[in-house]
């Protein structure tokens, strides 16, 4: 399978959050306004103006205290349920070369609804107008031969870029050497998405949409079923 993937090390990454804001800064992103919350963790979530975010769990495992960090972003799934639901290229559509998923300006004219709930990892963001964001893979920089800007700062290696087939292998290699100490250590949906996270505990501990509830398949089959059965709805209210 050509294209690119990211491979996200988490037992590797220290939540310096380097990458979060090197993903502002490269795309011209608003910082937002934050409270203390008692977490490491700011802003809150995803947003509109927030591509990439560095989740933060305090919790204990087998009676230890464990601090685990998610650098979270879009998966850009080999077959996106979202541009599945989007059924209109202009607004989201796969770039060939690179497999990132890219949103346009157009995507204000979707159904943001049903973009959104398609998402089995839940990152599409809406702005007022209707329009949606997320992680472009830094399709410029990429195309230009460079590392997404997230990749480029990471000072521990937990990040990293590059064709698919050296992405898969690195992250199978790390595996085997992580599950020497840490047993439950996994990768998270390796065939269904392009941003492979390697994790040491459960992903559910992490993060509520670490891992998708179902295959990306699935959940293309669901939305393209929901296009299906919607105008039989309607003509079914109209009558």
């Amino acid at each position: 399978m050509p294209g690119k993937s990211f491979f996200i090390d988490t037992s590797l990454c220290m939540a310096c959050r380097g990458c979060q804001v090197a993903c502002k800064q490269w795309n011209g992103l608003p910082a937002e306004k934050t409270v203390n919350r008692g977490t490491y963790q700011n802003p809150a979530d995803l947003s509109f103006k927030t591509y990439k975010l560095v989740r933060f769990e305090e919790v204990v495992v087998d009676g230890k205290l464990k601090w685990l960090f998610f650098p979270d972003q879009c998966r850009h799934c080999i077959d996106a349920p979202c541009e599945m639901a989007a059924d209109d290229p202009r607004a989201i559509y796969q770039d060939r070369a690179t497999g990132a998923v890219i949103y346009t300006g157009n995507t204000k004219k979707l159904d943001t609804e049903d973009v959104i709930d398609s998402c089995p990892y839940n990152i599409p963001r809406a702005a007022k107008d209707g329009s949606l964001a997320k992680c472009n893979m830094c399709i410029g920089r990429v195309k230009n031969g460079l590392s997404p800007a997230c990749v480029k700062t990471c000072p521990t290696g937990a990040m990293n870029f590059g064709s698919r087939q050296e992405m898969l292998e690195m992250a199978k290699k790390r595996l085997g050497k992580v599950k020497k100490t840490h047993r439950k250590a996994k990768l998270l949906n390796p065939d269904d998405v392009r941003v492979i996270y390697l994790v040491t505990e459960d992903p559910d501990l992490y993060h509520k949409f670490a891992v998708a509830s179902n295959s990306a398949f699935d959940i293309s089959r669901a939305v393209a079923l929901k296009r299906l059965i919607r105008p039989l709805t309607r003509l079914t209210a109209s009558m």
